[in-house]
């Protein structure tokens, strides 16, 4: 396998300066999926394209049983040397050039493994909302396992080092309006101060308490009211609250606390709040099995002394929406260790790209041993 990866590098190389240099925001990424279906079809797959998104999947292989590997294929809309852009600040085109790497491999392996592998390439995981399409679109209900993959900043995981699971948190943004009544600023009397009522949610979201051993975090990250004229009361304002948790039954926890604040709010300024979950990402479930799968996909390919403990991060995922909502499935997700910095989301991030490609050995070994695995438990079924 190490032999036809270093056939592989240059063009794995290639693949991943023209996804860096080709980024699009969620649910645009139109040329990204034409430029992935082309690539596929050109080197002998299938490839079948959503029927109601952007994004793709191809299977290697023939039969049961199934497993699954996930990639996002969204860039983020940020600030990049003074012009707001789409840029791949997140790692997704390293994790695109990583999967159609271990579709090239397998290429190779096909004849020496029963059963089907499915490649995934999910949009919008910017959004939140990706992966809920893509189980819309009935693709992953036949398989047993699902793995995923992200690169981590180096505060996380140093440079040459992995670890076999991810556990996000959850995370849930909410955007909210204040209806009021303006007012003079010399008649306060006569209308409703929305910077109040917002002043008001501030200060009570403080009073929100849960489990104090469960990581949480919920603050109001964006307010807008008023306009030109600072002698006019503002009665309207729009808001967003974000809200954290490492836990999926403690973010119900605090949805609630948030709710209470919000009636609390309306009652006490007399002013209608309208609000609403624009996204919603739920909170990892790994599943043991997998991992297993995983640390052993990683000793294989990096060696023992280069496998790390699961991480913990606040940071949210939408890949954990498929273990949630289907149960059966094994899901975990690799972390993988490339020298990352500053940060993830930061404009200027840059990781070693030479590390892409262990994490194509690491994934397509975790494929092939998931599909060994589910074939040992349907003999002893």
């Amino acid at each position: 396998m190490k032999e036809e990866l270093d056939r592989l590098r240059s063009r794995l190389m290639e693949i991943f300066t023209y996804l860096h240099a080709n980024p699009e925001i969620s649910w645009h990424e139109v040329e990204t999926t034409n430029y992935i279906v082309d690539l596929l079809t050109q080197e002998g797959f299938s490839p079948i394209r959503f029927k109601n998104s952007t994004g793709l999947y191809v299977d290697v292989g023939h039969g049961s049983p199934k497993v699954g590997l996930r990639t996002d294929i969204d860039a983020l809309w940020q600030e990049v040397d003074g012009h707001f852009r789409a840029n791949h600040s997140c790692g997704h085109d390293g994790h695109m050039t990583m999967a159609i790497g271990a579709l090239l491999l397998l290429k190779e392996q096909q004849r020496s493994f029963n059963g089907t592998i499915r490649v995934i390439f999910q949009p919008a995981e910017e959004k939140g909302t990706g992966a809920l399409a893509v189980l819309e679109e009935g693709v992953i209900d036949e398989l047993d396992y699902l793995f995923g993959v992200h690169l981590r900043p180096v505060h996380e995981l140093e440079d040459g080092t992995y670890c076999a699971a991810l556990y996000h948190g959850a995370s849930r943004l909410l955007e909210g309006e204040i209806i009021g009544e303006d007012a003079h600023a010399a008649r306060p009397h006569l209308g409703t101060n929305a910077i109040e009522v917002g002043a008001t949610i501030i200060e009570d979201l403080r009073t929100i308490h849960t489990d104090p051993m469960v990581p949480v975090s919920v603050k109001m990250t964006k307010f807008h009211a008023g306009g030109e004229s600072g002698n006019i009361i503002p009665g309207n304002a729009s808001f967003t609250i974000d809200i954290r948790a490492q836990q999926n039954n403690v973010m119900d926890d605090l949805a609630q606390g948030v709710k209470r604040v919000i009636d609390s709010s309306k009652m006490l300024h007399k002013v209608q709040i309208e609000l609403r979950t624009v996204a919603n990402i739920v909170a990892a479930e790994v599943d043991t099995s997998a991992q297993y799968i995983m640390e052993q996909a990683i000793i294989q390919a990096a060696g023992l002394s280069n496998l790390r403990k699961p991480v913990h991060t606040p940071g949210g995922e939408d890949f954990h929406h498929y273990a949630v909502k289907r149960p059966h499935l094994k899901t975990t997700m690799l972390g993988l260790g490339c020298g990352l910095t500053p940060g993830l989301h930061h404009p200027k991030m840059k990781f070693k790209q030479a590390r892409l490609v262990t994490g194509v050995e690491i994934l397509t070994r975790a494929v092939l041993l998931a599909l060994e695995s589910a074939h040992t438990k349907e003999a002893s079924a």
